[in-house]
């Protein structure tokens, strides 16, 4: 040891910069520890976050459809599987070596000599060509896949690039179909005939299938293709994952639209961990899709079918409904289409045919028609309710009443004589209504006609009702620009002509609440429990009890001896009204065939209400022998099955 004075002052005196030094590196090193303890402890969630959409995609599943059945279990709406012949992105991955590379290689091989032979120019850009020839690569390896798959099922479909690059780009975890909607036959071939190695897969998916066809086709309605919207997608990973959907059924028309909430099944989610190049490496996550719940109607397929077939090839529609409660069994509109040609889509020759043929709209519940002579019935009710005429009154009807300057004629080359009401009634007598219609003045015709709602909006569980009904009155005409309103206008309108116009939804519910001797009954198309309480927001008809039953007379009158004779059913009493009403098409004269009637007479269960239309000028139907016998099948099928049929086959009988 020294004793050297300058050495011990050299190693032992302090220095002040060391111990800042010494703080600072301190102080550095709390703060990255702090830093790194702020990240791992309060940050963990955020950091997990973005190394899952950095490394985990989703894929959402829609769910099947519901079944819809008609108010005795038949199906009217099912699912069908639906076939196609698929690669999956991830296969082609593994092609990349046995398949694209030779490919690529060779068509890069035969650019190059094609360019050393000046017979192609030099790229641009080596990038750009090599993109070029990977793709056509891969178009080409696919499409002899494809080929093999064209020669086993005979058909010729090509991959276009377009589609595959756009698949490849933007849905890389998705199957790429290369041949859609196999048939079963088709299927049962690729089963049997593909290579379990082949990139080619089957999938199966689920379509809309309608056992029946054409049966209550606007009724039912359709479904369109698209994909499952977010909030429908029962996931917490949904918002912050990048996601993949396949499409999925919504309800474009009739229930399938109404009640498509209900009849969407609940979407699947598949949560898969992927690589640098956005493959599957494995599932994280499954939620499998769920069926949506079922429907039951209350259609009656057997009333259905027998009432479709009857009108056959004309152009109309029908209805029947259950009197008590509302509830729709028959809702035909001709010209209709198959269900099956609109799934899984519709084509543009499908959509064109339905459009070219008119029959898009639902003349049951959007057309808009004069009600020609099933009006009448209110006409009697309005009479009888303002004391216009008693049921035993009795006035002459000739061969024309005037109004003004004008002769307004009956049906009837010779008129009916003198009558009352309900021989009125049975034989349609226009000169009586006339009469009785004048005297009545439009207000409160008018007023009569919209206490039965032909001027409302019909609540029904189907989209697109028609909402432009007309009742005419004086205040409507001037409102409308059409003048001032003359006495013919009202003779018009006392027999369903003129101005007014409403659907045969609005005729049938008319028919339906003068059977429970009320103004206004609420339709559905549910089947409701047996014995429920149906609120119809209704009012008594307001006539005494011989005002209302001469009504009811001269309806069954109609048909037993009157211009509905045809309608008859043997054991069973109806109560019916006929009309045909005058229409222009095109500036010449046509018509439209009507029937309003419901039964039994004495215990109304059912109502029915037809309308044929004329669709080319000079056409010359009558409610009589045109409506009337759709009318009788209906009926006739109703009566077959009703439960209390041979009671009142015996009390007819008796």
């Amino acid at each position: 040891m020294t004793d050297d004075p300058k050495l011990i002052r050299r190693y032992d005196t302090h220095n002040p910069r060391i111990s800042v030094f010494f703080w600072v590196l301190g102080l550095c090193m709390l703060t990255l520890s702090g830093g790194l303890a702020y990240r791992q402890l309060f940050q963990y969630k955020e950091y997990l976050d973005r190394e899952k959409r950095q490394a985990q995609r989703l894929i959402v599943y829609p769910g099947p459809r519901g079944n819809i059945f008609d108010r005795n279990g038949e199906l009217l709406v099912g699912n069908r599987p639906r076939f196609s012949a698929v690669v999956y992105p991830d296969d082609l991955n593994q092609l990349r070596r046995s398949e694209f590379y030779p490919d690529y290689i060779l068509r890069r091989r035969a650019f190059d000599q094609a360019i050393r032979e000046g017979k192609k120019e030099p790229p641009k850009t080596t990038s750009e060509l090599v993109s070029k020839l990977v793709w056509e690569a891969r178009q080409s390896v696919l499409q002899s896949h494809l080929d093999r798959v064209n020669d086993l099922t005979g058909r010729n479909e090509v991959l276009d690039l377009r589609r595959l690059q756009r698949h490849y780009n933007e849905e890389r975890l998705l199957p790429l179909t290369l041949m859609d909607d196999l048939t079963p036959e088709e299927y049962a071939i690729l089963v049997e005939q593909l290579s379990p190695n082949s990139p080619v897969k089957i999938r199966t998916e689920s379509a809309r299938f309608y056992p029946h066809g054409n049966a209550a086709s606007h009724t039912l309605g359709y479904v369109v293709n698209r994909f499952v919207e977010d909030e429908e997608v029962e996931s917490d990973a949904a918002s912050n994952l990048m996601t993949f959907k396949l499409k999925g059924k919504v309800g474009r028309a009739g229930i399938e639209r109404h009640f498509d909430e209900r009849l969407k099944g609940a979407a699947g989610t598949e949560i898969y961990r992927v690589d640098k190049s956005g493959y599957r490496e494995g599932l994280v996550e499954l939620h499998r899709p769920s069926k949506g719940a079922d429907l039951v109607t209350s259609l009656d397929l057997r009333m259905q079918l027998a009432a479709e077939g009857v009108v056959g090839d004309k152009t109309g529609a029908v209805i029947a409904l259950k009197v008590d409660t509302g509830e729709i069994l028959t809702l035909v509109s001709k010209p209709d289409y198959n269900l099956n040609d609109m799934s899984p889509f519709i084509s543009h020759a499908v959509y064109q045919d339905i459009n070219d043929r008119g029959a898009w709209i639902n003349r049951a519940t959007q057309g808009l028609y004069p009600p020609g002579s099933t009006f009448k019935v209110i006409t009697s009710i309005a009479d009888l309710k303002h004391d216009i005429i008693e049921p035993d009154t009795r006035l002459e009807s000739g061969k024309y009443f005037r109004v003004g300057n004008r002769l307004f004629p009956c049906h009837s080359d010779y008129g009916y004589g003198v009558i009352d009401v309900a021989e009125a009634l049975s034989v349609s007598a226009n000169v009586f209504f006339y009469r009785t219609g004048m005297d009545l003045g439009i207000d409160r015709l008018s007023a009569e006609a919209k206490r039965f709602g032909i001027d409302k909006r019909i609540d029904l569980e189907l989209p697109f009702m028609a909402s432009r009904m007309i009742v005419p009155s004086k205040a409507w005409k001037r409102e409308n620009g059409r003048g001032g309103w003359v006495p013919g206008d009202t003779a018009n309108t006392s027999i369903g002509q003129g101005f007014l116009l409403t659907t045969p939804m609005h005729m049938a519910l008319v028919a339906a609440s003068v059977a429970r001797g009320e103004t206004r009954t609420q339709p559905t198309l549910n089947k409701l429990p047996v014995g429920v309480a149906v609120d119809h927001a209704t009012e008594p008809i307001g006539l005494q009890p011989e005002e209302y039953q001469a009504i009811i007379d001269g309806m069954e009158l109609a048909v037993t001896e009157g211009t509905a004779k045809l309608v008859q059913v043997p054991g069973l009493r109806i109560a019916g009204k006929t009309g045909t009403a005058q229409v222009k098409i095109k500036g010449e004269d046509s018509t439209l065939a009507w029937f309003i009637g419901f039964a039994p007479v004495e215990e109304p269960q059912v109502a029915v209400c037809v309308m044929i239309e004329g669709t080319q000028p000079g056409d010359n139907f009558h409610g009589g022998s045109t409506a009337g016998p759709v009318a009788h099948e209906v009926f006739k099928t109703w009566f077959a099955d009703f439960d209390g049929g041979s009671r009142a086959l015996l009390s007819a009988t008796e």
